[in-house]
């Protein structure tokens, strides 16, 4: 069950890139613990995302390159149940380890998650729906999620527009990401019958969306740092994301002039500078508001 084909699936690297909604969370969050912390960063990151990547791979059984695995190797039965053995895991710690709300939220994104690719749904095949619903649960609902286990408050705590704007913002920093990470991945999802919002889109129009959503998250990121903290993070954000910027539009016209060049290796090395670069940005913005950095 736990092959080398099981882990490669599962690709626990690739929760880097998702890292920063985690690291927000945690900057902005009053009541954190070295236990909550430790918990939720792991349940989250080892055991969650692995069992969604794993599950997804296993009803895609893409041949092609797909996000953290350029070559897959064939997935197995073993696969399936490897990922939903991580989702209870993750459940069962959640509830034990933090609490049960945390645990709830646990089991509604991992459901949700299989939505994605599961056959009697399969969020994959439209366009729209697919873009929304991923982007809504892996940023707002993620952000609130970790908010929870990382302070281990109650919903009453999320109602507050401190935690809800961040939550929105990082949804909206998502739904520009998104089309970008099914942009090398036209061929094998026709093949599959999925329409994704990138092929809606084509290639050159995936390139003008997401830059024209990520202009409104990063306009939105100004306003929230300018309203709740300091120009000073406002700047700070806008200098992380520099590499990103520079890479994204080296690579876009490089790709208006040859399309082949939206290939996996580009599309994971903005994945990669992105998340360099947010991760960064929030940790330096975690100690900077904590005033733990003056500990160190």
């Amino acid at each position: 069950m736990f092959s080398r084909s099981t882990w490669l699936h599962l690709r626990i690297p690739f929760s880097f890139f998702l890292m920063p909604v985690y690291l927000f969370a945690l900057a902005i969050s009053p009541n954190f613990g070295e236990h909550t912390i430790l918990w939720s960063f792991l349940i989250i990151h080892l055991l969650l995302y692995p069992a969604s990547n794993g599950y997804n791979s296993y009803f895609d059984k893409d041949e092609k390159s797909i996000g953290g695995l350029k070559s897959p190797p064939p997935v197995t039965k073993g696969l399936y149940y490897v990922s939903l053995l991580f989702d209870l895991t993750a459940v069962v710690l959640g509830w034990l380890m933090i609490s049960p709300l945390f645990s709830v939220m646990l089991l509604i994104y991992g459901l949700v998650s299989k939505a994605y690719s599961h056959p009697s749904i399969r969020l994959k095949k439209h366009a729209i729906a697919g873009w929304l619903v991923t982007g809504l649960f892996q940023g707002f609902f993620t952000f609130l999620m970790c908010y929870v286990a990382i302070n281990n408050f109650g919903v009453e705590n999320l109602l507050k527009e401190e935690v809800l704007i961040p939550a929105t913002l990082t949804s909206i920093m998502l739904w520009g990401n998104y089309p970008m990470t099914q942009i090398y991945q036209h061929e094998e999802d026709t093949k599959h019958g999925d329409r994704t919002l990138s092929i809606m889109l084509g290639i050159r129009g995936t390139f003008f969306f997401v830059q024209a959503v990520f202009g409104m998250a990063a306009i939105g990121f100004i306003l929230y740092f300018n309203s709740f903290y300091s120009h000073h993070y406002s700047l700070a954000f806008l200098i992380a994301l520099a590499p990103v910027l520079l890479f994204f539009s080296t690579w876009f016209y490089t790709v208006w002039r040859d399309e082949t060049k939206a290939n996996y290796s580009n599309t994971m090395r903005l994945n990669f500078i992105s998340a360099i670069c947010l991760n960064a940005f929030f940790i330096y913005f975690f100690f900077s508001i904590s005033h733990l950095g003056q500990y160190l």
